[in-house]
């Protein structure tokens, strides 16, 4: 599959039964969280799948494109200045 035609939606999956209804990779119970907070750390992404052995590169790009659509619906107040 080509990333530039792949839906997020097609490799992300919610289910109450699974991970307390967290967003996770379909598939498996690793959840979209435990990517982007690898990503945020530093990870690479072969590092990431090296780690998660159920997880595949398509699956990475998912959770940053989940992420983003994230980012466009909802806001976090910010304190102006705060470090």
């Amino acid at each position: 599959m080509e990333l530039s035609t792949m839906r997020w939606q097609e490799r992300i999956s919610v289910d109450p039964n699974i991970c307390h209804g967290k967003a996770c990779i379909a598939g498996t119970r690793v959840m979209v969280s435990v990517i982007l907070d690898n990503l945020a750390d530093g990870a690479a992404p072969d590092e990431i799948l090296q780690s998660y052995p159920s997880v595949k590169r398509e699956d990475i790009q998912a959770a940053i494109r989940y992420a983003a659509e994230l980012a466009r619906e909802r806001v976090i107040p910010l304190t102006p200045g705060a470090a």
